[in-house]
């Protein structure tokens, strides 16, 4: 199980992460792009993943890691069951989160 405090002090662990508000939501961004946000009414966390993450994380726990059930989860946003998954996990799955989104190193 990850809480959001848990997840607040992960994701700021990344270079230039910051949170934000997003609807009724806590986002974490990097650049002003979103790569988390936080549902607290749904305890659940939103990723975004490529393509082959999140087939990869999907196909281990259904239950835990689902897309989007609509276009944004065809673009990789996938939903973060946070009662279910295990730390390490979720802090996997982050890290390729905030990859995906932030600038590349050169």
């Amino acid at each position: 199980m990850v809480n959001i405090d848990t997840f607040r002090k992960l994701a700021l662990s990344f270079e230039n992460a910051i949170e934000e508000p997003h609807f009724e939501k806590t986002s974490f961004r990097v650049n002003k792009k979103i790569f988390a946000t936080f549902d607290e009414k749904n305890h659940h966390a939103i990723l975004k993943l490529n393509e082959i993450d999140q087939s990869v994380f999907c196909a281990s726990s259904e239950i835990i890691f689902y897309p989007i059930p609509n276009k944004w989860g065809k673009q990789g946003w996938t939903i973060v069951e946070l009662f279910k998954v295990r730390p390490e996990m979720f802090e996997d799955a982050l890290k390729l989160s905030y990859q995906n989104v932030a600038p590349k190193k050169k």
